[in-house]
C-alpha cells in the first residue's frame, strides 16, 4: 500500500515533467531509454498504476434519473390536478393533463440520460495501440496496457497514447488544437527546458493523450497514463462539474410553489365561505376543488416544450444545432460570450494579408480563406502583378508541398495551411500551383526542419534550373547576397538587411506569420542555399470572419460583453481582438500564467474589465466560468477542443463547433453551431430571447386570466351573491385560456427592439413591471366589468342561467381579446395587431365552439347555458371591449415611468 501511495505522488507530478531533464526523468521513472521496460515490471506497474484508460464515477441508474422527473413543483401541482379532474368527472381534461405530464417526465429524463455522453466520446479519443520498446525489442501492443516509464516510438499520423516527456524529436510537429486551441501544428523540442508555470501550450518537450503527430518522429518515455494525463484531468473536471438550473427552470419552480400555495388557500377559502353561508359541504368542496384546478395553468408545460421545440427549428435554420430544450430559453439571457477566437471569430484558414516586396514596398492583399480570389493593393490603389511580385508568388508556391482543391463552393487545403495560403496568394496573382509545378518540374529538395528552419527546392525550366528556398526571414536573410526590386538585382547591404528586419518585426507586432523567400539560378542543392537573392517576404494570419465583427456590435447594442478565451499566443489574440473592436480602451488581455498567479478575489476585481484571455488552460477556463456565474452573469461557452469541454458543461450555455469541434465538446455542450460562425450564435441568442418573451407572455396572460376568474368568484361570494359560473364552467373557462390562443402566443413573431434590450438579471422575477401591470389592470378590470354586467343581469328580472351566460361569454371575450393586448408588454395593442395569423386563427376556431356551447342543446345541457340574442352579444362585446384602452392606459404609464 505504501508502495503505490509513493507511485501515484510520482505520478501526479504530471504538471512538472516538462522542468526536468531527460536524465532526471529516466531517473525518476526507473527506466532504461534503449531498452525500455521489461515485461515483468511492466505488469507489476500496471497492477500499481491500473490501466492506461479513462475511469469514471458511476452514473445514476435511469430509475433514479426518472424519478427525479417528478420532483419538480409543477409537475407536482399537475398530477393534483390531474386527480382532481377525475374526480369531477372531467375524464377528457385528466387524461390530456396526464399525457401533458407523461411527455414532461419523459423529455427531462432523456436529457439527463444524454448529458453523460462527454465522457464516453473522451474515451473514444484515446489511441488504441501504442508502439514502445520493451526488453529492447520495439512492439506494438494495445494502449491501455502502457505504464508510467515505457519508451514510445512516435511517427506522422500518430495518435499520442499517453502524456510523455520526449527523449527524442526529429522535425516533431503536433495538432494540439482539441487540447491547447493552438491553431496551427507546434513545434517539438526534446532538449528544450520550460519553466514550471509553464501552461500546457508551451511544453514544446511534452507530448499529450489525444493529441496527434502531423510532421516528423520521436521518442518519448511515458509520464501519465489514464486519469494522470491531461486528458484524464479533464475527465475528472468533466465528472465534479455540475450544470447550471437554467433560470426559466428555477422562475417556472418558483410560479409551481407560488401557484400550489394560491391553490390550497383558495380551496380553504372556498370552503370555508360556503360552509359560512350553509351550503352543502360537498358541494362547496367540488367547487373549490375546480376553482384550484383552474388555477394552476396545465397547458404551460406543453406551451413551454412547443416554445422551445419550435425555437429549435428555427435555430436550426440559423445554423445552431440545440441538443437541450431549455439551452434555448438561456440563450436569451446570455449576458456574457465566452468565445474561442479560433475557428469561431476567425476563418482557421490561415491567410495572406500584406507582402513586403525587396526594395521597401508594403502590399495589402484582400480576400480570405482559401479561395483564390482577391487583389493586392498598395493603400487604396490596386497594385499590378509586377515581374517582382510574380516571382515572390512564385517562388512561395514551387516551394511548397500543399495545394488547394475546390470542393462544391468552398475550397479546401490539402496539406500544411502555411503552405496553402502561399498557394492561395500565389491563385490571387493568376498563378496555379498545378500549372506551376508542370513548367517547373521539381528535381530535388531539402525538407524543412526545425533545427534549419528553411525549405528549399531545385526546379527545372525551359531554360534554366533555379532553386527556391522559403523559411524563417532571418535564416533566408543570412544565405542572401542580393535583392529583388523592380529596377533589378541590387547588392544586400547591412542598412537594407537592418530595414527588411524592421519590417518584418513591425508584421509580427500585428500578430502577422511571416515566412520569407529567395531564389537562384543553380545546378545542384550543394549549392543552392549560398548567394541567393531575396525576394521578400509573407505577413499571414487566421483573419477574423467579416461578420464577427458586426455580430459583436450586435452583442453590444443588446448589452451583451464578449470576452476572447484561447489558448493561442497572447499577441495573436490581441491583434484579432483589435481588428474587431474587441478590445475596448481600459479592457485587459491576460495570459493563463497571470490568471494562475491571482487569487478568486484579485480575479473577480478585474474580470469585468478582461477583454481577451490567452494561453489559458482548461482549469483557467472552467475557473473564468465559474467566477462570472458567481458575479451574476448568464453566460455561453464557445468551444471545439477537449480542452473546452469542461467550461462548456459548466457554462450556463455551452456552444461546440460543429465543424471543427471534438466530440467530446459537442456532448458537453447544449449546442452546437452547424458553421462554427460567432454570428451564428448572436442570431441564437436573438432567437432565445424570442422564446423567452412568448413564454413570458403566455404566462402573463394566462395568470392575469386566472386572477381574473377568481377575483369575480371571490367577489360573489363576498357579496353573498349566487356564484356566476358552475363548476363546468369553470373548467371550460380554463380550457379557452390554456388552449390554442395561449399556444399561439408562443410563436409570436418578434418585437422589432428584442436585441436592444438589455439581458435580464440572474435572478430577476420572470415578469417585468409592464406585463405586472397587464396582469393587475386586466385581472381587476375584467372582475369589476363582469361583477358589474352580473350584478345588472341579476336587477334585469330573467333567469339565473341567462345571467351566468351572459357573464360566462363576457369573460370569454374578455380572454380572447387579450391575447392580443399581451402580445407586447410595451408596443400598443393596435401595432401590427393581427401580425400573428396562428392566434388570429385560433381566436376564430374558439369561438366557433363557444357558439357551440351556447347554442347546441346537448353543450347547453352539460354546461348549463341558455341562447343569448344579438342584444345580449352585443352587451357581452361592449363590456369586453373596454379592456384594451384599459389595458392600452397601463402600457402607456409604463412607458412614461420608463422613460422618465
Amino acid at each position: 500500500m505504501a508502495k503505490k501511495f509513493v507511485i501515484m505522488i510520482t505520478q501526479s507530478k504530471l504538471a512538472r515533467w516538462h522542468a526536468v531533464t531527460i536524465a532526471e526523468t529516466l531517473l525518476r521513472l526507473k527506466a532504461d531509454p534503449t531498452a525500455g521496460l521489461f515485461d515483468a515490471e511492466a505488469k507489476n506497474r500496471l497492477s500499481e498504476y491500473g490501466a492506461n484508460e479513462l475511469t469514471s464515477i458511476r452514473p445514476p441508474s435511469p430509475v433514479t434519473l426518472f424519478f427525479n422527473q417528478l420532483k419538480n413543483s409543477l409537475v407536482i401541482i399537475l398530477i393534483i390536478a390531474t386527480v382532481l379532474s377525475g374526480v369531477l368527472g372531467h375524464a377528457t381534461e385528466a387524461i390530456t393533463i396526464a399525457v401533458i405530464i407523461f411527455f414532461t417526465v419523459v423529455f427531462g429524463f432523456f436529457q439527463e440520460f444524454r448529458a453523460e455522453k462527454a465522457l464516453l466520446a473522451l474515451r473514444e479519443l484515446s489511441s488504441p495501440v501504442a508502439s514502445v520498446i520493451r526488453e529492447g525489442v520495439e512492439k506494438e501492443i494495445a494502449a491501455r496496457f502502457l505504464v508510467p516509464g515505457d519508451i514510445i516510438l512516435l511517427k506522422t499520423g500518430d495518435r499520442i497514447p499517453a502524456d510523455a516527456r520526449l527523449l527524442e524529436a526529429v522535425n516533431l510537429k503536433l495538432e494540439e488544437a482539441s487540447l491547447t486551441g493552438e491553431s496551427v501544428p507546434v513545434e517539438k523540442h526534446h532538449e528544450q527546458m520550460c519553466g514550471e508555470a509553464a501552461v500546457v501550450g508551451d511544453r514544446r518537450n511534452m507530448v499529450f493523450a489525444g493529441t496527434s503527430v502531423t510532421y516528423g518522429r520521436g521518442r518519448g518515455i511515458v509520464t501519465g497514463t489514464g486519469m494522470k494525463t491531461e486528458f484524464g484531468s479533464i475527465a475528472s473536471m468533466l465528472e465534479t462539474v455540475k450544470r447550471e438550473v437554467t433560470p426559466l427552470q428555477k422562475n417556472l419552480n418558483r410560479v409551481g410553489r407560488q401557484l400550489s400555495f394560491i391553490a390550497f388557500f383558495i380551496i380553504l377559502g372556498i370552503v370555508f365561505l360556503g360552509l359560512f353561508r350553509g351550503q352543502p359541504l360537498l358541494e362547496v368542496f367540488i367547487f373549490g376543488i375546480a376553482i384550484a384546478v383552474a388555477v394552476v395553468p396545465e397547458a404551460l408545460p406543453a406551451v413551454v416544450t412547443i416554445s422551445l421545440a419550435i425555437g429549435v427549428e428555427r435555430l436550426a435554420k440559423r445554423h445552431a444545432l440545440v441538443r437541450q430544450l431549455p439551452a434555448v430559453e438561456t440563450l436569451g439571457s446570455t449576458s456574457i460570450i465566452c468565445s474561442d477566437k479560433t475557428g469561431t471569430l476567425t476563418c482557421d484558414q490561415m491567410t495572406v494579408r500584406r507582402i513586403f516586396l525587396g526594395g521597401g514596398k508594403v502590399i495589402d492583399v484582400s480576400g480570405d480563406g482559401y479561395a483564390p480570389q482577391g487583389g493586392f493593393f498598395m493603400g487604396s490603389v490596386p497594385y499590378p502583378v509586377t515581374p517582382q511580385l510574380r516571382l515572390l508568388l512564385q517562388a512561395g508556391a514551387l516551394c511548397s508541398d500543399a495545394r488547394i482543391v475546390a470542393k462544391g463552393d468552398a475550397w479546401e487545403p490539402k496539406g500544411d495551411p502555411t503552405e496553402a495560403a502561399l498557394v492561395v496568394v500565389a491563385g490571387k496573382g493568376g498563378l496555379k500551383k498545378e500549372l506551376l509545378d508542370d513548367e517547373y518540374q521539381r528535381i530535388g529538395e531539402v525538407p524543412f526542419s526545425s533545427e534549419t528552419k528553411r525549405m528549399t527546392t531545385l526546379h527545372k525550366g525551359e531554360t534554366r534550373m533555379t532553386a527556391y528556398g522559403k523559411g524563417a526571414v532571418e535564416v533566408i536573410l543570412n544565405s542572401c547576397t542580393q535583392y529583388e526590386t523592380d529596377t533589378g538585382i541590387e547588392p544586400l547591404t547591412a542598412d537594407i538587411r537592418t530595414a527588411i528586419l524592421r519590417h518584418a518585426h513591425e508584421f509580427a507586432t500585428d500578430a502577422l506569420r511571416v515566412i520569407a523567400a529567395s531564389y537562384r539560378p543553380a545546378n545542384d542543392l550543394l549549392s543552392a542555399e549560398r548567394d541567393m537573392i531575396f525576394l521578400g517576404f509573407f505577413g499571414m494570419i487566421d483573419p477574423p470572419r467579416a461578420e464577427a465583427k458586426e455580430a459583436i456590435e450586435r452583442c453590444r447594442a443588446a448589452g451583451i460583453k464578449v470576452m476572447m478565451i484561447t489558448g493561442d499566443h497572447p499577441i495573436t489574440a490581441e491583434a484579432v481582438a483589435k481588428e474587431l473592436n474587441l478590445l475596448e480602451p481600459g479592457k485587459k488581455v491576460v495570459t493563463g500564467p497571470e490568471l494562475a498567479a491571482m487569487s478568486d478575489a484579485q480575479l473577480d476585481n478585474i474580470i469585468e474589465n478582461i477583454s481577451v484571455c490567452a494561453r489559458v488552460s482548461p482549469e483557467h477556463k472552467l475557473r473564468i466560468v465559474e467566477i462570472l456565474q458567481r458575479r451574476g452573469h448568464i453566460v455561453a461557452m464557445t468551444g471545439d477542443g477537449v480542452n473546452d469541454a469542461p467550461a462548456l458543461k459548466k457554462a450556463n450555455i455551452g456552444i461546440a463547433m460543429g465543424i471543427t469541434g471534438t466530440g467530446v465538446a459537442k456532448e458537453a455542450a447544449a449546442m452546437t453551431l452547424a458553421d462554427d460562425n460567432f454570428a451564428s450564435i448572436v442570431a441564437a441568442i436573438e432567437e432565445g430571447r424570442i422564446i423567452f418573451t412568448n413564454i413570458k407572455k403566455f404566462l402573463a396572460y394566462l395568470l392575469s386570466s386566472n386572477l381574473a376568474e377568481i377575483g369575480i368568484i371571490t367577489t360573489a361570494s363576498v357579496m353573498g351573491l349566487p356564484l356566476p359560473f358552475s363548476a363546468a364552467q369553470i373548467l371550460y373557462i380554463n380550457l379557452v385560456s390554456d388552449g390554442l390562443p395561449a399556444l399561439a402566443l408562443a410563436v409570436d413573431p418578434k418585437e422589432t427592439d428584442i436585441m436592444e434590450r438589455s439581458p435580464r438579471k440572474k435572478n430577476q422575477h420572470l415578469f417585468s413591471r409592464s406585463f405586472i401591470a397587464l396582469m393587475i389592470f386586466g385581472a381587476l378590470w375584467s372582475t369589476v366589468v363582469n361583477i358589474g354586467l352580473y350584478i345588472w343581469a341579476r336587477e334585469a328580472g330573467k333567469s339565473l342561467e341567462w345571467g351566468m351566460t351572459l357573464v360566462f361569454a363576457s369573460l370569454i371575450l374578455f380572454q380572447l381579446l387579450n391575447t392580443y393586448c399581451f402580445r407586447s408588454g410595451h408596443f400598443s395593442t393596435f401595432h401590427l395587431p393581427f401580425a400573428n395569423r396562428w392566434l388570429n386563427r385560433a381566436v376564430v376556431w374558439e369561438l366557433f365552439l363557444f357558439l357551440c356551447v351556447i347554442y347546441i342543446p346537448t353543450f347547453q345541457t352539460a354546461l348549463g347555458t341558455v341562447p343569448l340574442s344579438l342584444l345580449d352579444w352585443a352587451i357581452a362585446v361592449l363590456a369586453a371591449g373596454t379592456i384594451v384602452p384599459v389595458l392600452e392606459v397601463a402600457k402607456w404609464l409604463v412607458r412614461r415611468s420608463e422613460d422618465a
